[in-house]
């Protein structure tokens, strides 16, 4: 496709690099409150419960508005979706900075989780819309990054503005920024290569089926009737549901149970969060090399292989982490089995995304990431509640020993169905 004007490198670079950024401000605004928290209780006396309350309420109307964004995000477009999600963010952020009562806080922040959930379902969209399958899991690891970036940039940040700025002006400026941001993000983010005139990447590979799609669209109950989906969403519940765990619980499992320091607990966190930085690129660029080289099939994933031997990978750590760790235990081994947790347990969060989204038929791929992510939510709920209820009356011991085995069961189970149709839905899939 040789034509005058712009090409395929130019827009991908630039709508890339806006969601990127813009992703960046969506979840450096989503966690504002919780980087504020030190300085605004000077000012604000709040109890625990008051804290549980304000990001209980977010977290809550996340996970809806994740689940109904990756629905929507199939009838509308992505870009507005996108922008008008981290307008609301940015706004909301400005008139939490005007607040003062717990009520308030809690409505706002109830509001911010609405807006965050706009976020993520588009940039799969128009990831899928720009980039070929086989270059689509690395981009999407890519952009995922953006959440680790603002994670460990954010404290760091706000730490050092606190010095000069109060807790307000820092939310108002972060608030306007990201305002400022979605105007940007709608001018730039553009839905697919036929709206700047550019030919379709996914009409492109189906051009050789002719006409374009028997296997392309089918009926909601056709694909919620796939055995697929839902072998994606169980797996990615037990995957989350046990990451959760070991980053909510693992520091106290070592510091209670394990004899180690408080250091040793927060340092094996950072461990944690480095290797599954690296995880989740590893998954995606190693999973599209296989995808180049096999092509996607109708039975099977050529991106099972890596997501099988990272399930696995979790569990080995786990093991390890409960049968060698003493309170002699030196301190680099506790760290590595950390970064390898991270490393094995990010990875497959990556990849059920990418895999829930390219699998689905075209005018359901929001929808199968909302279902499959609904689900790891559930993951983390039950890692919440029902999971200290365990280490409560059995120990934190037992309770590890649960999420072990079941997190075993589950890479066993997915091992033996790993060749599985895959294509969502009725019809045949090219395989090219």
């Amino acid at each position: 496709a040789a034509m005058a004007g712009p090409t395929y490198g130019y827009y991908r670079a630039t709508i890339f690099l806006a969601m990127f950024v813009g992703y960046t401000l969506y979840y450096f605004n989503r966690k504002t409150f919780s980087f504020v928290m030190p300085s605004l209780m000077h000012e604000i006396p709040l109890d625990k419960d008051d804290l549980g309350m304000i990001t209980s309420s977010q977290s809550l109307a996340y996970a809806i508005s994740k689940f109904i964004s990756g629905v929507l995000s199939d009838q509308v477009s992505a870009r507005w979706l996108f922008s008008v999600g981290l307008l609301m963010v940015g706004g909301i952020n400005v008139l939490f900075s005007w607040s003062s009562t717990v009520a308030v806080f809690s409505a706002l922040w109830f509001l911010n989780g609405l807006g965050q959930g706009l976020g993520w379902p588009p940039c799969g969209r128009v990831l899928r819309k720009w980039f070929e399958p086989s270059q689509f899991g690395t981009w999407w690891a890519v952009l995922s990054c953006s959440m680790n970036l603002a994670g460990s940039l954010g404290p760091i940040v706000v730490t050092v503005l606190v010095q000069s700025y109060t807790w307000r002006a820092i939310l108002s400026a972060s608030g306007l920024v990201c305002v400022a941001s979605s105007f940007i993000c709608l001018l730039l983010i553009k839905n697919e290569p036929k709206d700047v005139g550019l030919p379709n990447i996914e009409a492109a590979a189906k051009k050789k089926s002719k006409g374009g799609s028997p296997g392309d669209e089918c009926t909601l109950s056709q694909f919620l009737l796939s055995p697929y989906l839902w072998l994606l969403s169980l797996s990615y519940l037990v995957v989350f549901g046990v990451k959760t765990v070991c980053t909510d619980w693992g520091q106290l499992f070592l510091v209670q149970d394990k004899g180690q320091s408080m250091l040793t607990g927060s340092s094996y966190m950072s461990a944690l969060e480095v290797g599954g930085l690296l995880g989740s690129l590893a998954a995606g660029f190693l999973s599209d090399r296989a995808v180049a080289q096999q092509g996607l099939r109708i039975r099977g994933s050529p991106r099972h292989f890596i997501l099988i031997s990272m399930m696995a990978g979790m569990c080995a750590c786990m093991y390890l982490f409960r049968v060698t760790v003493t309170p002699d235990s030196s301190q680099t081994w506790i760290l590595t089995l950390g970064a390898v947790f991270g490393f094995s347990s990010y990875g497959p969060i990556a990849l059920f995304g990418v895999i829930a989204n390219e699998s689905a038929p075209a005018n359901f791929c929001g929808t199968s990431h909302a279902i499959v992510a609904l689900m790891a939510n559930v993951g983390g709920f039950l890692s919440g509640l029902p999971f200290s209820t365990i280490a409560k009356h059995h120990g934190w011991e037992t309770a590890f020993w649960v999420a072990e085995v079941v997190c075993g069961v589950s890479t066993v189970g997915f091992f033996l169905l790993r060749n599985i149709q895959t294509r969502m839905g009725p019809g045949p899939m090219k395989s090219d």
